[in-house]
């Protein structure tokens, strides 16, 4: 065989690889279709990073043909600022199209946070949502170095630098101090209850401690708006555009390999703030 066949059958064969790859990571058609579309962007498992969710809720806030948005969520939730930055994103595409929030198995904590600008939030009955709060975990790991040898020097510019470091136990003092920025991000979860969901917040200070509810429980104390499942959530959607046969559109999906390695040594290892029921 000719080298001149080899390569041209490389070549091809590294495209059909490629375009499996990419076509795996996809779903749904490209924006830019007939009127009457409606978009339909998913929040699913730990929520660790926005910028994929913002572009795609940016991509479908411009797009003519999409008139209304729904949120698919089946998600505990994850990091507090990319929790907050896909509702800041959420509340911006409300300003000029429909949002529609669907809950699917799990909506909690940062799940339900993402939820709160939509014009209408949509729980299946059994739904797991609520976990209102947030927490902080710090994985200790100095007794386990000592075993293997290995300890750490620490030169810091001032008493709080090394502040949650999993090489050493927190004292008190340090405790307090973040306690106290745990309690400042609580407050904003409660905040953004209250003026989405037109609460009080003795009220939601009721619920709020961690606990979670059922899709019924959550409607009953105004948590969501209707029970329904994502078919339903549709329909709300198409009647509150106007269109009788809503045309689905999701955008691409991306897979990265990078995240795939990286995400776990990550959560498991940096200390963080966390809209997480666990």
């Amino acid at each position: 065989m000719k080298t001149s066949h080899i390569v041209v059958i490389v070549i091809i064969s590294v495209a059909i690889i490629l375009g499996l790859i990419v076509g795996l990571g996809m779903r749904g058609f490209v924006l830019g279709g007939k009127r009457g579309n409606i978009g339909v962007i998913e929040i699913e498992e730990i929520i660790t990073s926005a910028k994929t969710i913002v572009k795609d809720l940016k991509a479908l806030k411009e797009d003519p043909s999409i008139q209304a948005i729904i949120i698919r969520i089946d998600s505990p939730g994850g990091g507090v600022t990319a929790s907050q930055e896909i509702y800041d994103e959420i509340k911006k595409v409300k300003e000029t199209k429909k949002v529609v929030a669907s809950m699917g198995t799990v909506a909690a904590s940062g799940g339900y946070f993402v939820s709160l600008p939509a014009n209408v939030i949509v729980a299946n009955p059994a739904t797991i949502t609520g976990s209102i709060g947030v927490i902080m975990e710090i994985p200790i790991i100095d007794e386990l170095l000592k075993k293997i040898g290995i300890q750490f020097e620490v030169i810091k510019s001032k008493e709080f630098k090394d502040i949650g470091s999993p090489f050493r136990p927190m004292n008190d003092k340090e405790k307090r101090l973040l306690n106290g920025v745990v309690l400042d991000v609580y407050a904003q979860f409660i905040d953004a209850i209250a003026e989405n969901r037109k609460l009080s917040k003795d009220s939601i200070l009721k619920f709020a401690d961690g606990r979670i509810l059922t899709g019924r429980q959550a409607k009953e104390i105004g948590l969501v708006d209707t029970l329904g499942s994502f078919e339903d959530a549709v329909k709300i959607a198409g009647d509150l555009t106007g269109i009788e046969k809503p045309n689905l559109i999701y955008p691409f999906k991306r897979m990265s390999l990078i995240d795939l390695l990286i995400k776990p040594a990550e959560m498991l290892l940096i200390p963080k703030l966390e809209y997480l029921w666990k």
